[in-house]
């Protein structure tokens, strides 16, 4: 799943290549993945992409629109969109002029075009998505805010609001793992699972550490593993085109996805260790016993709680 730094980096690519340009259609594949229908996303087509924005995990294609589909004082239409987990953007200099056709969305574990966004020169981009659980949310809408799920965004993690005062409260209001903390978009957007191991790896936490116990000095240092950890991959991941992003992602991971390799270390420095997982019964989580656990390994949640 794209998290913060990539969901950036694609905010970046398409404003790039779609600012000033007029969208010629928008053209439906998966009738699924469509989650609004007034304004429907015919309503965009002779618009201008005036922006591409980020608000957590979701992009934010805004479009200055031409007829009846403008919003309140001719305000630009949305198309906002939810990669999840199997979700990408696919771009092409040159679409294929054929015709898509819409489906219900289907079970294939193959990618499926969910919708596809032609502009006036010939170019656009596609919405794919790969995997039997298809969760990709695409909205049509006047302001991003009417999604729900964009209205209830948590504090950005980078943004200057986020101090560690904040953090410190966000760790107080509820007694939880703080990996929960980190992957709650309600409390701070965009961080998802790997790089949640990342932060939490460099801070020198276990993923089963209760916020309730955070001392000040703790709350600094996560603080700063956060901006840290986000930071970097977002230079990491600046001004790669959208088909190299999953890899550099990959590439750039200290713990996540790296069961059984060698631990390099919170600070660099290889502490000797390997990699650790987790396993749940959608994801895993990776980590360090000697860095975050005091070289006590974590046991299944499936099975039992952390040995102590």
């Amino acid at each position: 799943m794209p998290e913060l730094p990539e969901v950036a980096a694609l905010a970046d690519f398409l404003r790039a290549r779609t600012a000033g340009r007029t969208v010629s259609a928008v053209e439906v594949g998966s009738i699924a993945a469509l989650k609004t229908f007034d304004p429907p996303p015919a309503a965009l087509a002779g618009g201008q992409v005036v922006d591409v924005a980020r608000h957590g995990k979701w992009l934010d294609l805004a479009v200055s629109p031409a007829g009846s589909g403008a919003g309140p004082d001719g305000a630009p239409l949305h198309l906002v969109f939810h990669l999840s987990r199997g979700g990408w953007v696919r771009w092409s200099d040159a679409l294929s002029t054929k015709p898509v056709r819409p489906s219900l969305g289907g079970s294939s574990r193959g990618a499926v075009l969910a919708l596809r966004v032609r502009l006036d020169d010939g170019s656009g981009f596609d919405l794919t998505e790969a995997g039997t659980r298809k969760r990709l949310a695409v909205h049509v809408v006047r302001d991003p805010a009417d999604v729900e799920m964009i209205a209830s965004l948590g504090v950005e993690p980078l943004a200057p609001e986020f101090t560690t005062e904040v953090l410190a409260d966000l760790l107080k209001a509820k007694n939880q793992q703080v990996k929960g903390l980190l992957r709650d978009q309600r409390a701070i957007a965009g961080i998802g699972n790997a790089y949640s191991d990342e932060i939490l790896l460099v801070s020198r936490f276990s993923p089963y550490k209760l916020t309730g116990t955070f001392t000040p000095e703790e709350t600094a240092r996560l603080h700063q593993a956060i901006g840290d950890v986000l930071t970097e991959a977002i230079e990491a991941a600046s001004g790669k085109p959208a088909k190299e992003l999953k890899d550099a992602k990959r590439a750039g991971m200290r713990v996540h996805g790296r069961t059984g390799e060698p631990c390099p270390g919170w600070n660099g420095v290889p502490c000797g260790d390997l990699v650790h997982e987790v396993s749940f019964a959608d994801r895993s989580m990776q980590y360090c016993p000697t860095c975050q656990t005091g070289g006590k390994p974590l046991a299944d949640r499936r099975m039992s709680k952390l040995l102590r």
